[in-house]
């Protein structure tokens, strides 16, 4: 009985997780529908919400967006819109930061969390996977003697909040796993472990 009841839980628990997951964002991604003038939103057409409508919305507005952008008209008004919003004061400090890390997310040609490793945390006796981020810059590297690199620490099992913390080069270990499998392991709070890779124990240790 209790080996059924455990079976049982094993396979409805990531499917309920899944599917409540799934209605959150779609729930949040609907939200754009308030946009819309109220004489076109479904309930006014038809009487009854439809859901999944506003994420379809959303991910249309993305892909116009982008693909007006990449052309010469759509990138001279994204310069008069940020040149416009450099002049605004607090706005022109937080888009420029925003702007800043979400380039360096997104963009195909940044370095951030390109390459799980593993880093002694939050002590030398004990280690945890983290993510490359960069360097140290401005004024922090001309405190810092020797060679530095960046990483962020993720929590388990919410990998978006974390620690970001400079660490000498010497101390980071490189990992031959990648990002997808490194959070899928953060997430699961080391039960779901990546695949073995003949030779670690020895190429890779500490």
């Amino acid at each position: 009985m209790r080996k059924y009841f455990i079976t049982g839980l094993l396979i409805l628990v990531p499917l309920a997780i899944t599917a409540w997951v799934l209605n959150l964002v779609i729930s949040t991604m609907d939200q754009s529908l308030l946009f819309v003038p109220v004489r076109w939103q479904p309930r006014t057409l038809f009487g009854f919400d439809i859901p999944g409508l506003g994420t379809m919305l959303t991910v249309l507005i993305v892909f116009l967006t982008g693909l007006l952008t990449n052309n010469l008209v759509g990138n001279y008004v994204v310069r008069i819109w940020e040149r416009l919003l450099q002049r605004i004061p607090i706005v022109n400090s937080l888009y420029s930061s925003v702007k800043q890390v979400s380039d360096t997310l997104f963009s195909s040609s940044g370095n951030a969390f390109r390459k799980a490793v593993l880093v002694p945390y939050p002590h030398r006796d004990s280690w945890t996977i983290a993510f490359l981020t960069g360097t140290p810059g401005g004024d922090v590297k001309n405190h810092l003697v020797g060679d530095y690199v960046s990483v962020y620490v993720p929590t388990t099992p919410n990998p978006t909040s974390g620690f970001f913390l400079m660490m000498a080069k010497e101390n980071v270990v490189e990992l031959d796993m990648s990002v997808d499998a490194a959070l899928k392991y953060i997430v699961s709070m080391g039960v779901v472990a990546p695949d073995h890779v003949p030779g670690a124990e020895t190429a890779g240790k500490p």
